[in-house]
């Protein structure tokens, strides 16, 4: 099996996530960044701090990468997502703004 390449950023995120390492979690998104949770949108540190203690790194989750797509700005992971809270096949795709992640959608995989 080929392994995954996930450009720098992204795979950083990933492994905070999968380490439950909140201020690398959050240190990954501009200061100005965002999560859209399926049409819920969370912006800026304290609004993502507040839905991930609930939901991402609160709930304990793990993303295993299946597939990746670079499009230069945009990195879209699709993977199998467990948790605390939710559980199954998504799509993370990540708006990357140099170093940093400027936007985070998840979407079903």
């Amino acid at each position: 099996m080929t392994e995954l390449q996930i450009p720098a950023p992204v795979a950083s995120f990933i492994d905070a996530v999968n380490h439950h390492d909140e201020d690398g979690f959050l240190d990954a998104f501009t200061p100005e960044g965002a999560v859209d949770d399926w049409g819920r949108v969370f912006t800026g540190r304290a609004a993502i701090k507040k839905w991930s203690d609930e939901e991402f790194i609160g709930a304990r989750g793990i993303l295993t990468p299946e597939e990746v797509s670079d499009d230069g700005d945009v990195v879209t992971v699709v993977g199998d997502w467990r948790s605390n809270h939710a559980n199954g096949r998504s799509s993370f795709a990540f708006d990357v703004d140099g170093d940093s992640i400027s936007r985070m959608t998840i979407r079903e995989g």
